[in-house]
């Protein structure tokens, strides 16, 4: 019925969908709560043709749409995606759906409003992960900043207004940026169209500058070292939903801008320019899991721990020169392409469990301390089952989805440098050493205090979401083929376009 304009649909759903529930206002907060969860329910059920219907075959744009939107300077509504894209869309409208339920019975202030927030936040990512036309990834882009704004800012911690602020102003200022390239590139090519800007010759110069203000924005997004201050303080003072879908989707925008934007549309300036991501990937990598040692907020801990394996992303995405500079081979580079993305779902689905997980604990505790908890498994046995796997997942643990992109991430750097497989592959030890330590301090021992003696296991609820979640991270972990074989004729396609100049003649 819809297959002309699914994408539309998957935007425009839970766009209207949100709107609705908040029309619905605080009066009765059930019907808010039913009516969120139908249309985060029928969004995703939208969404699964974008698989079953897909095409492994190709790397060209399917399910495509095309309007007349701004005619006077040649912008269109131009939707489209790719194995890149598909994956991320399908990430989105999972994780919304978990959210929902998640927040069923932990959100009693301005119910209608928080929901229908999160609704509209959803539409606004899957337009980002959608847009041909520049103008409208950029609308989107900017559109999505603005919900998260209110949920942090509203249902947050005591310091919510400090983290909105600062949240907003690092992602808005390298957006700006990100706009004066993208205006450049129209003025250049004549439309807005990313399929132009990927065709248009530019000089190194040119090049090197569009790269610099795509960064400014992705690297915030990401966020890269140094540029990941705001993370910490937004993901501690956010609501548990807040800090899901900022650290399972609004971080993966990063990674997807640079493998949309920066690689095909700047390759010579990306190439130059390589060894610096690759810097700062495995800094963030090593230095941020050391940080990650240190903390004593579960939260702090979980969102140093997004940032260092966000690392592998960037690392994924730009290794692939170094490869081809080593070996005069393109062996590798799709490799690395490939676990840069499996890094990202598997990073979207083990960081929002992690974080729910947190949620769970905090809704009975109201701590998000390590030191109040101690010997959790002895009164919530089911819970803390999954929280070890959840942990395990994000150690990096074989038959998991943590271990899937980031080995095929080292495997593809040790045919650039060796040094580069080592620093990475540091995060392993890292990242069992901080998750591990967490997990033995929240979840066993003996029993820490009469809080924790007081707890109750997970509800239905509680367990429904966790369990999802928990096989989503299994079966990725242990059947990655399905994922990797829907992603690669578009990760070879840009394998192509990262290598081919563009340099003027």
């Amino acid at each position: 019925m819809f297959s002309g304009h699914l994408l539309s649909v998957l935007i425009w759903l839970p766009i209207l969908g949100g709107f609705a529930v908040l029309a619905v206002g605080n009066d009765s907060p059930s019907t808010a709560r039913w009516a969120s969860l139908l249309v985060s329910i029928a969004t995703f059920a939208a969404s699964v043709p974008l698989y079953t219907e897909f095409d492994p075959h190709t790397a060209a744009m399917q399910f495509v749409e095309r309007a007349a939107w701004i005619p006077s300077v040649n912008a269109h509504f131009a939707l489209g995606i790719d194995g890149i894209a598909m994956p991320l869309i399908l990430l989105t409208t999972f994780t919304t759906v978990l959210v929902v339920i998640a927040g069923w019975g932990s959100v009693h202030k301005r119910v209608a409003q928080y929901f229908g927030a999160f609704l509209i936040l959803e539409g606004a990512m899957i337009g980002v992960f959608c847009a041909l036309d520049a103008l409208l990834f950029y609308v989107f882009w900017e559109v999505m900043l603005i919900p998260m704004f209110i949920i942090i800012g509203v249902w947050g911690g005591p310091r919510r207004v400090y983290a909105t602020i600062k949240f907003f102003l690092y992602t808005f200022l390298g957006s700006l940026l990100m706009l004066v390239a993208l205006i450049y590139l129209h003025l250049k090519s004549g439309s807005y169209d990313l399929g132009d800007f990927q065709r248009l010759p530019l000089s190194l110069t040119a090049q090197t500058m569009i790269f610099l203000a795509f960064f400014a924005a992705f690297a915030v997004k990401v966020p890269m070292w140094p540029v990941h201050t705001w993370l910490p303080d937004a993901h501690v003072e956010a609501p548990t939903g807040g800090s899901v879908i900022l650290a399972a989707i609004m971080l993966k925008m990063g990674g997807y801008g640079f493998l949309r934007l920066s690689l095909p549309i700047a390759p010579d300036a990306s190439r130059e320019l390589s060894w610096l991501i690759i810097a700062l990937s495995l800094i963030a990598v090593v230095y941020i899991g050391f940080v990650a040692l240190a903390q004593k907020d579960m939260k702090k801990l979980i969102a140093y721990s997004s940032i260092a394996h966000m690392g592998f992303v960037t690392l994924g995405a730009f290794v692939g020169y170094k490869i081809f500079a080593h070996t005069g081979s393109q062996t590798g580079i799709g490799m690395a392409l490939d676990g840069s993305m499996v890094q990202m779902i598997s990073h979207g689905l083990i960081s929002g469990a992690l974080f729910l997980c947190v949620g769970v604990m905090y809704d009975r505790v109201h701590s998000r301390d390590i030191d109040a908890y101690g010997g959790v498994v002895n009164t919530m046995p089911i819970f803390a089952s999954f929280m070890v796997l959840f942990a395990l997942a994000n150690a990096g643990l074989p038959g998991t989805s943590g271990f899937v992109g980031e080995f095929l991430v080292i495997l593809a750097s040790f045919k650039g440098n060796v040094w580069y497989a080592f620093f990475a592959a540091v995060t392993l030890i890292l990242g069992a050493a901080y998750t591990l330590w967490l997990v033995k301090r929240v979840i066993f021992g003996p029993i820490a205090n009469d809080k924790v003696a007081a707890l109750k296991d997970v509800d239905g609820r509680e367990f429904l979401v966790l369990g999802l979640l928990a096989v989503a991270v299994l079966l990725v972990g242990l059947w990655p083929a399905p994922l990797l074989d829907a992603m690669h004729a578009s990760t070879q396609h840009l394998t192509q376009q990262l290598l081919v100049s563009k340099l003027v003649p």
